[in-house]
């Protein structure tokens, strides 16, 4: 087999090919009219979605309105939590905030006897501090009145109150104070456990 034969066998399936394009495009798949579709929706159906699109963006200012003043009430609530970065620290500042009153007050809360984390609610947890000091009544009135005046949201869970011998009528006095803090202090539970 020479070049020339070559050249002209694939001259030859060349013009076929162009043929047979050419008989297609004009014969089999010829100039045929465009089919007309119908629409999807109606004209009344799209002027009903497009006046219900018109309604939810006329409410959007006033929701974006109650959004904000949640979120300014939620703020405003928010601001008694204890700030902490784990929930150790929280009960740190708890405790270091007794200790600060109690000196205050007179009298010295050194030292924490427990130390508890619980769950509150579903956004919330709980962080408690014990603690054991001994002081005069008038002193105690005086610590429990300037814990509950602190900004914090702080409760007593439990108080023992016990009397003493002594010449001052000082009282013994176990006192378990719990501040709010976010859930996302709080460690997390493990799997498994009792059924």
């Amino acid at each position: 087999m020479t070049v020339g034969t070559f050249d002209r066998k694939t001259l030859a399936f060349l013009v076929i090919g162009l043929a047979v394009i050419a008989v297609l495009r004009f014969g089999v798949y010829g100039d045929k009219d465009a089919e007309v579709v119908a629409p999807a929706e109606s004209i009344p159906k799209a002027e009903q979605r497009l006046q219900r699109v018109r309604q939810l963006a006329a409410m959007l200012p006033g929701k974006e309105a109650v959004l904000k003043q949640a979120s300014a009430e939620l703020a405003a609530r928010e601001k008694g939590l204890l700030i902490a970065d784990t929930y150790q620290q929280a009960q740190a500042q708890l405790l270091s905030l007794i200790q600060q009153v109690a000196t205050a007050n007179g009298f010295s809360a050194a030292g924490a006897e427990g130390l508890n984390v619980k769950p509150l609610a579903k956004d919330y947890g709980e962080v408690s501090v014990s603690v054991a000091f001994t002081c005069g009544v008038d002193q105690l009135v005086n610590f429990m009145a300037a814990i509950a005046n602190e900004p914090q949201v702080l409760s007593t869970n439990e108080i023992n109150i016990t009397g003493g011998n002594d010449k001052k009528k000082n009282v013994q006095v176990r006192l378990t104070l719990s501040g709010v803090v976010p859930k996302t202090l709080l460690p997390a539970k493990k799997a498994g456990g009792a059924f």
